[in-house]
Formats: structure tokens, C-alpha cells, sequence
């Protein structure tokens, strides 16, 4: 299966795609007016269940340094204008995630 992912952050959303198709969404928290979330492709460059601190249960990261798609240990702030730049979900979300695609996914960010 080819997947991808779109975070629209205009809508606060994260899509995953198989081949063209939106196969599913989930609700995202994205950086804040000082520390915007960067736009661009990337890729998914490595993976972590359990990384400590704010990032919840699991973290993947993007091919941009220190930028990546985690979760929280804050579920309120999600939907919000809240992070350092990075692509906050929720724990269940970005478990389940982190199990459908693998290193190497394009991840493009658009505004």
C-alpha cells in the first residue's frame, strides 16, 4: 500500500491517504504564531513508542529536524494553536498511526 499524509493546517486536521483516497482523519493541535508549524514535504525519518515528556505515547519524526508527529500528554490542547511547530494527536490517534505507516511516508503540511 502507498501512504501519505496531508496536515491542513488552515483546518486543523491531519489525512491519511492509501494511494489517492482519504482513508481516514484525525483532529490535530499545531504550532503556535511564534513557533508555526513548518510547511513543505517531508518524510517520516524514524519512529518512538513511549518517548517521554510532552509527547505523549508515541513519535514520529519528520524529515525537518526537531519537527514531528506525536502525541500529548495535554488532550485539551488538541485543535489548538499550541506546540513548538510539531504535529500534536491524540494518544489513541497517533498509536494507531504509528501502525499503518511505515518509515519513508510522504508527510505534506500545507496551510
Amino acid at each position: 500500500m502507498a501512504y501519505r499524509i496531508i496536515v491542513d493546517l488552515s483546518d486543523r486536521m491531519l489525512y491519511l491517504l492509501e494511494e489517492n483516497t482519504v482513508v481516514n482523519g484525525y483532529p490535530v493541535g499545531i504550532g503556535r504564531m511564534v513557533t508555526q508549524t513548518p510547511t513543505g514535504d517531508f518524510r517520516i525519518i524514524n519512529k518512538q513508542a513511549h518517548p517521554g515528556g510532552p509527547f505523549g505515547a508515541f513519535w514520529m519524526g519528520l524529515s525537518k529536524p526537531h519537527y514531528g508527529i506525536h502525541g500529548t500528554n495535554d488532550p485539551a490542547s488538541i485543535g489548538h494553536l499550541v506546540s513548538h511547530g510539531c504535529i500534536r494527536m491524540h494518544n489513541e490517534d497517533v498509536v494507531a498511526l504509528s501502525r499503518i505507516v511505515p518509515i519513508g511516508t510522504r508527510v505534506t503540511i500545507r496551510p
